[in-house]
């Protein structure tokens, strides 16, 4: 099934990339569900066209995204899922509070082999866009393809504003280079400093998506962010984007955006209303640059019924009002529980030779003592104290006594011993089903030009004038792989991520939390500054409940909605409250899905309101 690298260093085996006699995939369908249904899932490798590669996936029932399932509120389906994948696998069932023996983790039920069956009963409380995806080497499942929609139609008729039409969105990234996604290690996770960033995006599996609509038609789109972990800011110039939904329904107060922001998992419910005829794009905007993710025609042709008079009147949710109310006393209250989230990274030090300390992110911060960089937070790498000499990890024959930015690219110059360092504990002695090449070309084409689907910046996107990655501005998110080669050379070996209990100071597996259905818990979450590498983290806890963020940096939150994932940026300080209301053991962890295969993550325990 494999090949091995041969030679001085370890052998390493990639899961496989041929494509050969695969079948093609296929279009998502969409699967209306009554309650009691069922369903069959099959996971199976494909083959799928992205831009100019021709690369292999995974795919439930062969597509990418999965089937959308739409199901009404309050019903359970049975879903049969049997794994010809490439390895052994689970089906969670993200946002879904639903018997815990069904959540699809390794803590609740056996993983399905190879060749076998699983079935799961899958109840939906609660109204919204949720997905399922692996919770088995998420990093590679998810990645491949696996994962898909699950739309939950309200029992209550005004539950959300009427539009004329629904649709599902999933945003996503996947990195390509020489025609193949590139290589994934079968025994271990890479770019678990970051999360791999990819150099295409696939908005709804395409690269290269065009939808259309009619003048004064109001769409309601469900996005979904199912990127490994990239985050997503998502606007459309020429388009009015009225905010009404999020995790798990819908807001506190309707309101008119001009962008909305999705970390890994998250969903947003929004919205738009097209005016005039005309052809518009939906984006990704960054502080740095804009990406093109989808292109809307607009027909000169009146929709019917119009709804533009209900899209201008912005709703106060009586529910979530009354929620709010309700959460009053805690919000001035003591937390329940603390959880930090802190890196370890552990990277060596030369042997022999005088060593400077270097950030990988800043290459012009160098210090003669270990240290943090002061305008990231990052842990300073050692290397030689030798003259450096600084390189482009993308255009290596550009090199500078300074730490410049590339002419070619614009990437920023590196020490030349992190390049050497990469090559030798990355892909230069590593290899699979396929030929490698030049490990740098997807990455390439990520800063200059086109990437097989999207240009990423260049002829369409474009970069904005000051390209200089500054976390001041970045909005404490990491909107780019600012340090590829270090990155990718990154696995749990040398880079620990952690949530620590702030009470016992327990850390990921060994933290020992229990609760009763019915408590309301108040969370605390804080990213520390005083971390090896201060990012952003998407928090997100399985169906034991739902949440709301009472606070960030003690600012209330003035929009409530009920959420299972928040985004804990850089430096910042999040209260949520867990409303709990389901018995079992669940998890909460880091949603970048190679933070989570890293470890950053544990199991509480919620036993019954009733129990000893």
């Amino acid at each position: 099934m494999h090949d091995t690298s041969q030679g001085s260093h370890a052998q390493t085996v990639d899961f496989p990339r041929e494509t050969e006699g695969l079948p093609q995939a296929r279009e998502t369908e969409l699967v209306e569900l009554a309650d009691g249904d069922q369903f069959d899932l099959e996971i199976i490798p494909v083959k799928k066209q992205i831009g100019d590669a021709t690369v292999r996936m995974l795919a439930y029932n062969g597509s990418v995204p999965g089937p959308t399932l739409k199901v009404a509120q309050g019903s359970t389906i049975t879903v049969q899922v049997t794994n010809h994948g490439d390895l052994e696998a689970t089906v969670h069932w993200h946002g879904l509070r639903l018997e815990n023996r069904y959540d699809g983790t390794h803590d609740t039920q056996a993983p399905i082999p190879v060749g076998e069956t699983f079935t799961y009963h899958v109840h939906v409380p609660d109204s919204g866009a949720y997905w399922y995806h692996p919770h088995i080497r998420e990093d590679y499942g998810q990645e491949l393809g696996l994962y898909g929609n699950i739309l939950v139609t309200p029992s209550e008729p005004d539950y959300w504003s009427p539009a004329n039409r629904e649709l599902l969105v999933t945003l996503d990234d996947i990195l390509i280079e020489h025609g193949q996604i590139a290589a994934f290690r079968e025994t271990e996770t890479t770019h678990v400093a970051m999360g791999r960033f990819g150099n295409v995006m696939l908005v709804s599996g395409d690269p290269d998506l065009s939808l259309d609509a009619k003048r004064d038609e109001v769409v309601r789109f469900y996005f979904t962010n199912t990127a490994n972990t990239r985050v997503f800011n998502v606007a459309l110039p020429g388009a009015q984007m009225k905010l009404v939904g999020a995790d798990a329904g819908h807001y506190e107060h309707e309101e008119i955006v001009e962008e909305v922001l999705l970390a890994p998992s998250e969903r947003v419910v929004v919205d738009l209303l097209f005016a005039d005829a005309r052809e518009l794009q939906l984006e990704h905007r960054t502080p740095e640059r804009t990406y093109p993710l989808a292109a809307i025609a607009i027909a000169d042709e009146q929709a019917t019924p119009s709804y533009a008079e209900e899209f201008a009147r912005m709703r106060t949710n009586r529910d979530m009002a009354e929620v709010r109310e309700r959460i009053e006393p805690f919000l001035k209250a003591p937390p329940d529980k603390t959880l930090s989230f802190v890196a370890e990274m552990d990277m060596g030090v030369p042997e022999g030779v005088p060593v400077v300390y270097v950030c990988p992110m800043h290459a012009e911060v160098v210090s003669e003592e270990p240290g943090s960089c002061p305008q990231c937070g990052m842990k300073l790498l050692a290397q030689a104290a030798e003259d450096t000499t600084y390189v482009c990890p993308m255009h290596p024959e550009v090199t500078s006594e300074k730490p410049d930015r590339c002419p070619k690219c614009g990437m920023k110059l590196v020490p030349e011993s992190l390049i050497a360092a990469a090559g030798e504990h990355g892909h230069e002695h590593h290899h699979g089903h396929g030929h490698h090449g030049d490990e740098h070309e997807g990455h390439e084409q990520a800063h200059h030009g086109r990437a097989h689907g999207h240009e990423l910046h260049g002829e369409h996107g474009h970069q904005h004038s000051d390209a200089e990655h500054a976390h001041e501005t970045a909005q404490g998110i990491e909107w780019e792989d600012d340090m590829v080669e270090v990155n990718r050379m990154t696995t749990p070996a040398n880079m620990r991520w952690k949530l620590v209990d702030g009470e016992t100071g327990a850390e990921n597996a060994q933290i020992d939390w229990t609760f009763r259905v019915g408590d309301q818990v108040k969370l605390r979450l804080v990213n520390e500054m005083d971390s090896d590498h201060p990012m952003p983290h998407p928090f997100h806890v399985h169906g034991a409940g739902r949440f709301l963020i009472l606070a960030r940096d003690d600012v209330v939150e003035p929009n409530l909605v009920w959420k299972d994932t928040v985004l804990v940026r850089t430096a910042e300080t999040v209260d949520i409250l867990l409303d709990v209301t389901n018995p079992g053991s669940w998890m909460a962890h880091c949603h970048i899905a190679e933070h989570h295969e890293s470890g950053m993550m544990f199991s509480f325990t919620v036993v019954p309101a009733d129990a000893d």
